[in-house]
């Protein structure tokens, strides 16, 4: 038996499974990652770029790389197999929710309804002051001629809603998190380097609540040697052979 057979009979035998996913998911959508090979931190220092005291000092960091880098690929970036495969598993009823580190948005875009975003969505902008809401597009034509954007509705200072370096987790998804991962019996973590604290826990959380561990990433991970099945490979091209045919499409 191969390690995806197994892994395909786990998942068709789990009665609660989770997927915890990381930029590697989205790098076969376009997006680059942030520390693996020609990931996006080799070329910007976060602690530049998107930490959030630096943020507060001066905004023109993070919105200049907004403009240049992350909204020219995530603009048009597609769900792509691995994203639909977690929607068909969720559809079916085997999967109970999707972990993510990412600030896509395309776990939704392919159909996904219960996504926890641990660090946010780059898609939705406000007002820090009104509380205005602003889509990627109204924010980059904006950025178009005038940097940092402002309120159209106050003037007042915009910002994603993501989680910049220095801030917390928002509490009430991080406690989702927790306990999704505390009651499933299969936790597959895809496309995370499993190195940014708290949410490389997870795993290991799962773990000690009795779950199997599968890692699905094409870089060795920190926790590689706790997992019960360690994949060095392409989430779609892994996840295609461990589901349903219908579901694999």
């Amino acid at each position: 038996m191969t390690d995806t057979d197994q892994l395909k009979d786990w998942i068709a035998a789990a009665d609660r499974v989770v997927a915890f996913t990381g930029a590697g998911i989205s790098a076969e959508s376009g997006i680059p990652t942030y520390r693996g090979e020609g990931g996006v931190w080799h070329d910007y220092d976060p602690a530049k770029y998107a930490h959030v005291r630096i943020f507060e000092e001066d905004p023109t960091y993070y919105w200049s790389f907004f403009r240049d880098v992350r909204y020219p690929v995530v603009k048009d970036a597609e769900p792509n197999r691995a994203h639909r495969i977690l929607a068909g598993l969720e559809t079916q009823g085997a999967l109970t929710a999707v972990i993510t580190q990412n600030i896509d948005g395309l776990h939704q875009a392919a159909g996904s309804s219960r996504v926890l975003e641990l660090h946010g969505n780059t898609r939705r902008i406000s007002c820090r002051q009104c509380k205005a809401g602003y889509t990627m597009d109204e924010v980059f034509e904006q950025l178009e001629t005038r940097l940092p954007p402002v309120c159209a509705s106050c003037g007042g200072a915009l910002k994603p809603e993501v989680v910049f370096f220095g801030e917390s987790l928002p509490g009430e998804v991080l406690h989702a998190a927790l306990e999704e991962s505390r009651a499933c019996d299969l936790f597959l973590a895809i496309g995370s380097s499993l190195v940014v604290q708290p949410a490389a826990s997870l795993p290991v959380m799962a773990r000690e609540s009795g779950a199997r561990v599968a890692i699905i990433n094409k870089d060795p991970t920190p926790l590689d040697t706790l997992a019960d099945a360690v994949f060095h490979d392409s989430a779609s091209e892994v996840l295609a052979r461990c589901v349903p045919g219908d579901i694999a499409c």
